[in-house]
């Protein structure tokens, strides 16, 4: 799927369809793309979708991992491997706990530790084209069978709400 977002606005949007999208099987979200592209905005927009105020969702930069009660009870896991050096410091932060199942993780720069997500995950790749100043272009490819159908109840749901910027 790819997505031309003109406001972030429409990026939260997305992802609040996103978040209404998943089920008890949940998903691990690898968001990669520059610094300023828009990741964070993105799991703020998933948060609003399961229940957690938008405003409380902050860049786990310096923190390395936040995690935020949903309402339903469970537990939205956000991860920026920004600054992780090497694996081991993933293994320390006891990042395979957070993989249990039914997990729902939203991991930023997942593309520096590939082999630290599972197999079956989605991988949203967002961009700032200089070409369009402000414009956030994303695709989402899905790694696996659970991901293949979160991206399909992801695509319908978004075509039932004529979401605006699905390419």
């Amino acid at each position: 799927m790819r997505f031309r977002f003109r406001e972030p606005e429409a990026m939260l949007r997305a992802a609040f369809a996103l978040a209404r999208s998943l089920d008890s099987e949940g998903v691990v979200l690898s968001l990669n793309g520059p610094l300023g592209a828009g990741k964070t905005v993105f799991v703020k927009g998933l948060a609003e979708g399961l229940g957690v105020a938008a405003a409380i969702v902050a860049s786990p930069t310096f923190s390395i991992a936040n995690e935020y009660e949903t309402a339903g009870g469970g537990w939205l896991r956000h991860v920026d491997f920004y600054r992780v050096e090497e694996p081991r410091e993933l293994e320390e932060l006891g990042f395979e706990d957070f993989l249990e199942a039914g997990a729902l993780l939203a991991v930023e720069w997942g593309n520096r530790f590939p082999d630290a997500l599972p197999r079956d995950h989605v991988e949203l790749k967002i961009d700032r084209p200089p070409e369009v100043p402000g414009t956030r272009m994303a695709q989402a490819v899905a790694h696996g069978e659970s991901s293949r159908r979160v991206l399909e109840r992801w695509r319908t749901r978004l075509v039932e709400s004529n979401q605006p910027g699905m390419e």
